[in-house]
């Protein structure tokens, strides 16, 4: 199936509605658990009760919130985020979104790099259970991600960590 994709110059990943639930709300909801406060959290509740409504909304965060849970629980290292509303991607970022990513498009060798890299082997499973729900729950609702092919991931991977972000 075709899927149809903004183009241009001035088009950013981040403005796709699927992409920016995934990105956003791991971003939020690891900032919930890092600074201590509701706040984010409420912030994710907004975004995507106003995008898919209260009733799908709930579904897809709650989705959302057992993946980052267990991202959270089985990462080897602390994971990383940029702030809210940047519009560019830190590797973990990447990572994350490209696995959800691939389980949509059934893309298992990805989604196992992705997996690799995120978080320890005793976490895979249920790490890899909670991603396919949101997953689901994303494709469910309408809303598929871009596929990113594994040698762009692997590209991404590879790159050597930065000491700070801006």
């Amino acid at each position: 199936m075709a899927m149809k994709l903004p183009c241009g110059n001035h088009v950013c990943y981040l403005d796709r509605l699927p992409e920016r639930l995934v990105v956003d709300g791991y971003r939020y909801w690891m900032a919930g658990y890092e600074t201590g406060s509701i706040a984010p959290w409420e912030l994710a509740w907004t975004l995507f009760a106003k995008e898919l409504g209260p009733t799908d909304g709930r579904a897809a965060l709650s989705a959302l919130t057992c993946w980052v849970r267990t991202c959270r629980t089985f990462s080897p290292e602390p994971r990383q985020t940029f702030p809210f509303q940047c519009q560019r991607l830190c590797r973990d970022e990447c990572l994350a979104v490209s696995l959800i990513a691939a389980l949509q498009h059934d893309d298992r060798p990805c989604a196992k790099f992705c997996l690799d890299r995120m978080v320890t082997a005793d976490g895979m499973k249920d790490t890899e259970r909670s991603a396919h729900c949101l997953a689901d729950s994303l494709h469910g609702l309408g809303h598929t991600l871009i596929p990113v092919p594994q040698t762009v991931v692997e590209d991404i991977a590879t790159r050597p960590a930065r000491d700070h972000f801006h």
